[in-house]
């Protein structure tokens, strides 16, 4: 049996009582709050203190489930671990992710120390008995094949999902025949068209119906389950045609810091407010957390990792501090505009309205791209994110270090802190997701 404390935290909710106040008044650590968190046992010691305070019992805080933690759950196209960690903390188990990077593999292998990581590119895995042991059942294939990965070998259509690493996905499910799949993608594939002017979604459904699975499709915002991003993606999530089918009762639903979309004031500014050019890989906090999300993102980690701030010229750090909130480098006089290479006295003419925006601090972060490290301002500081600061936004907690070089040349195939974390699904959105097949399976 599992134990899962979700009673607990809308129980907080409906009688509008913090996180930070429950560690408080409960007299519970930080570390508790972790546990509880990720639906790990805690001592009756600690339950007590927690009914004690809410003046409730125990049944009102948490509930035996169904044994989660034996639902394994293969990962492809793992990236740096964004869709794992959710499901991770969601209770179920990764006894394998491939990626095909080696910085992010090697981030998700720091992270995840229970699951083989294989480095390798997927379409010359042709041995799935090498995979894994024989003994293992596999529930569940998540990932993001991606949309960028069509075959543009001879007269192909390009954007037909049956030329691209779709294909590759769609033979893992059919090899493992899984109960379920979780296929993510960005949101511009529901309107995409083949050459032929039909659907790439319709062409997916197809492929999934041919491999013997139902489909819903889910466009959801990261913004609406406790992510403080506006970060809308695609979810295609497929049961076995021996399972009952019910679209309604397979979408997910937020929210988990309370009914109120979390901002980048809430997630960040706990963090050490350093300069251009400061900062290291491993820091201290010199601040205590503030809001529940920052309470919930350092749970009870100790040491900063990745919060390193970009080196900017002065000329950049001027430019920098002429841009408001919801402007960006285009709206900046002409005598603080990008100059020419190589010639200062011109101006480049080359302006990009989403480079270097600084975002309103009460609202949530617009979309984290893989190249966010030139896409935003920092909302108060003249320079531009932190990896830490990214993957804050992204929902990735404290504890979750990121390897790699943290920006790389256009020269450098693998990918940077910056790539993985932008290119990540943002784990508290995976958790929602999980949760909510974890619902459906057992009822």
């Amino acid at each position: 049996m599992s134990v899962s404390y979700n009673k607990l935290f809308h129980l907080l909710i409906n009688k509008k009582i913090s996180q930070n106040e429950l560690i408080k008044s409960a007299g519970i650590s930080a570390n508790i709050l972790t546990r509880l968190k990720r639906n790990n046992y805690i001592s009756m010691e600690s339950i007590e203190k927690i009914c004690n305070f809410l003046s409730c019992t125990p049944n009102d805080i948490f509930e035996y489930t169904a044994d989660t933690r034996s639902m394994n759950v293969i990962d492809i196209f793992a990236g740096c671990g964004g869709l794992s960690l959710g499901f991770e903390m969601a209770g179920f188990n990764i006894p394998l992710a491939i990626e095909k990077d080696e910085w992010a593999a090697m981030t998700y292998a720091h992270n995840h120390i229970y699951t083989k990581v294989l480095t390798e590119d997927i379409t010359q895995i042709d041995d799935f008995n090498c995979l894994l042991n024989k003994s293992v059942d596999i529930d569940g294939i998540i990932g993001g094949p991606p949309c960028q990965g069509f075959s543009l070998s001879g007269n192909r259509d390009k954007n037909d999902p049956r030329n691209s690493l779709f294909m590759e996905f769609v033979r893992f499910v059919k090899h493992y025949n899984p109960k379920f799949f979780v296929m993510e993608n960005v949101s511009g594939i529901l309107s995409m068209l083949t050459k032929s002017g039909e659907l790439v979604k319709d062409v997916i459904l197809k492929e999934y119906d041919k491999a013997g699975y139902n489909v819903g499709i889910f466009q959801l915002n990261a913004a609406e389950f406790g992510v403080p991003q506006s970060r809308i993606r695609v979810f295609f999530i497929g049961l076995r045609k021996d399972i009952e089918f019910d679209k309604k009762k397979l979408e997910p639903t937020g929210f988990l810091f309370g009914d109120k979309q979390v901002t980048i004031n809430d997630a960040i500014m706990d963090l050490p407010q350093i300069h251009a050019g400061e900062g290291s890989e491993e820091s201290l906090y010199d601040s205590d957390p503030t809001t529940e999300y920052q309470i919930w993102a350092r749970g009870d980690n100790l040491i900063l990792h990745n919060h390193v701030a970009m080196r900017h010229t002065p000329r950049l750090i001027e430019r920098f501090s002429h841009i408001s909130f919801g402007e960006s480098v285009a709206d900046v006089a002409e005598e603080y505009q990008q100059r020419q290479r190589g010639n200062a006295s011109k101006i480049s003419g080359k302006v990009f309205s989403q480079n270097n925006m600084r975002p309103f601090p009460n609202k949530p972060s617009p979309t984290i791209p893989a190249s966010f490290q030139s896409n935003f301002v920092h909302p108060f500081l003249n320079r531009n994110y932190t990896a830490r600061e990214g993957a804050r936004l992204q929902s990735f907690p404290d504890d979750y270090v990121f390897l790699g070089k943290r920006t790389t040349m256009s020269w450098e195939k693998n990918l940077s802190q910056y790539q993985q974390i932008g290119n990540a699904v943002p784990p508290l959105l995976a958790k929602a997701i999980a949760e909510k097949l974890i619902q459906y399976f057992k009822n």
